[in-house]
């Protein structure tokens, strides 16, 4: 089945939702419609759609008119089996102790490692991009020096990568929250392919918005690998929900943006520990004082 894409950018976050509801009444209709801010700085937003048929171009023109955004530029993507695809070209990742496979690859285990199973067909959080790569090697380091996670979060978890990281060195429940049912779903699937079921706990939330991490604060460790905008606006949170002494490891972080990152939880009592720049990305890990 033939897919395509209708993409567009325009100012102002108001605007782009408005276009996106907009688009989901076009005919034909598209199967998904996506909105998203550019992470550049430019206070631009990306308005997307897919289609299974060819999108009504005089529709999309007269939209993009309306909502002042640009015209809409229009594709057809290939018939490709994305999930095999993943598989012959994405290698297992080796972040310090922790080894992350797809079941392909089981036979590649490393005696020793730490072994994460995420399959192909999970599009974020394999350990392939340098913001899970980044988080993977602060824990590390984290634990290298002796920290011990007793009561530990991942905000915005998405496959649960970070959560079973830290369920397999410590043996301490972990919660792991996300703001899309979808991701808290493949998430403790996740966990039960890793033998961590009851280990680590999935709840749909947005940022700690949940009974259960409020019951479960104040945290030691606390993971939050989204996109600068929501980890500005978690700080104070973050400042809240972090006990005296504990961490946060955080990426999604573009260079450019990690000083502005850095001054939000500095304000909320967080400072650097650790800071590393893997390919375009930041992780940040933050002590919080006392």
């Amino acid at each position: 089945m033939p897919t395509f894409t209708a993409l567009t950018t325009l100012p102002g976050k108001d605007s782009a939702e408005a276009l996106g509801e907009a688009m989901e009444r076009l005919e034909p209709e598209p199967t998904g419609v996506g909105v998203f801010e550019i992470e550049d700085g430019s206070g631009l937003w990306e308005v997307g759609g897919y289609f299974t048929e060819v999108p009504d171009r005089a529709g999309l023109a007269l939209l993009a008119a309306m909502h002042g955004a640009q015209d809409f530029a229009i594709s057809e993507l290939p018939e490709v089996d994305w999930v095999s695809k993943v598989k012959r070209e994405l290698a297992p990742v080796e972040a310090g102790r922790f080894f992350v496979y797809g079941s392909h690859d089981a036979d590649k285990v490393p005696e020793g490692a730490v072994p994460l199973l995420i399959e192909a067909a999970m599009a974020f959080g394999t350990g392939h991009h340098g913001t899970t790569l980044g988080c993977l090697r602060a824990l590390d380091r984290l634990a290298a020096e002796g920290f011990h996670g007793h009561n530990v979060a991942d905000i915005g978890c998405g496959t649960a990568v970070l959560a079973m990281a830290a369920a397999k060195i410590w043996p301490e429940t972990v919660l792991a929250s996300d703001i899309d049912q979808i991701a808290v779903e493949v998430a403790q699937a996740n966990a039960v392919s890793n033998g961590l079921e009851g280990r680590v706990r999935c709840v749909e939330a947005a940022g700690f918005d949940h009974p259960d991490l409020s019951a479960a604060a104040p945290f030691d460790l606390v993971f939050a690998n989204i996109l600068k905008g929501p980890l500005v606006a978690l700080a104070p949170d973050m400042g809240a929900y972090i006990a005296p002494g504990g961490y946060a490891i955080l990426s999604g972080i573009l260079n450019e943006q990690a000083e502005e990152v850095v001054a939000a939880y500095a304000e909320n009592g967080l400072i650097v520990h650790t800071r590393e720049a893997i390919g375009d990305w930041t992780t940040l890990c933050l002590r919080k004082s006392g």
